[in-house]
């Protein structure tokens, strides 16, 4: 005896609602399984979900384009400020700077090693640190670091941190759509319920095998279980 199962992809709830809906409109209306209602509800519960997938799409789509640019800035910006601890490191190892100086900077533990810049956090973390070190340090008389300088190392920190919130943004808002759908998910697969229960009734009267393919025509989805004769049908 076949089971059925509810869809298990956004795409194949819309294909299931679609169907039935579809079923209902090419019949007369005094031979369709299901009430006025579940059919109105079915229509609305598309129509929603469908602008809601579609929403998500482009949101997503948006955000993976947007990270496309945002990944090289991140690139240049881990750059810039590692060539700058390398050069401060040096500057210090040839005693042009002094040691306790790299306290300014946030560097006084790290032994002369580079800081984790391996994640974005880090590189906020440590960008700020550095910009504002060779600022404190340079206005208690210090000579300037080159090559690169601060400015430039702020200007890709600055094009780093503005793609930075930009990226959040995208992120937010297709987490926030995400979490609608997964919300709405709960909704869609009552109505779909609701019409397979309506239709597995309203064809009860017949024989198996014309039951389950009247059942089908609904969009009602069958699996068979191993060993049994029919052949296992998917999504």
């Amino acid at each position: 005896m076949p089971y059925r199962r509810l869809p298990n992809t956004d795409i194949s709830r819309i294909k299931a609602l679609k169907t039935a809906i579809e079923k209902s409109s090419s019949i007369d209306f005094k031979n369709v399984a299901l009430n006025t209602k579940t059919l109105a509800d079915a229509r609305t519960i598309v129509e929603k979900f469908e602008r809601l997938t579609l929403k998500y799409q482009r949101t997503f789509d948006t955000q993976v384009k947007a990270n496309i640019s945002f990944q090289a800035k991140v690139k240049s910006a881990r750059l810039y400020i590692s060539h700058f601890v390398q050069v401060l490191n040096m500057c210090v190892i040839r005693s042009e700077i002094k040691t306790n100086q790299l306290e300014l900077y946030g560097l006084q533990e790290l032994d002369l090693i580079l800081p984790d810049l391996s994640s974005n956090d880090m590189i906020l973390e440590w960008g700020e640190k550095i910009i504002n070190g060779e600022r404190e340090r340079i206005l208690q008389g210090g000579v300037p670091i080159y090559n690169p300088s601060i400015a430039k190392v702020n200007v890709m920190f600055s094009q780093f941190k503005e793609g930075y919130k930009t990226q959040k943004i995208h992120q937010n808002a297709t987490n926030r759509i995400q979490e609608e759908i997964s919300d709405f998910r709960e909704v869609v697969d009552k109505v779909i319920l609701n019409i397979w229960d309506e239709v597995e009734e309203y064809n009860s009267s017949f024989e198996q095998n014309k039951r389950i393919e009247k059942n089908k025509e609904y969009g009602i989805i069958y699996y068979y279980r191993k060993g049994e004769t029919i052949a296992n049908e998917n999504d």
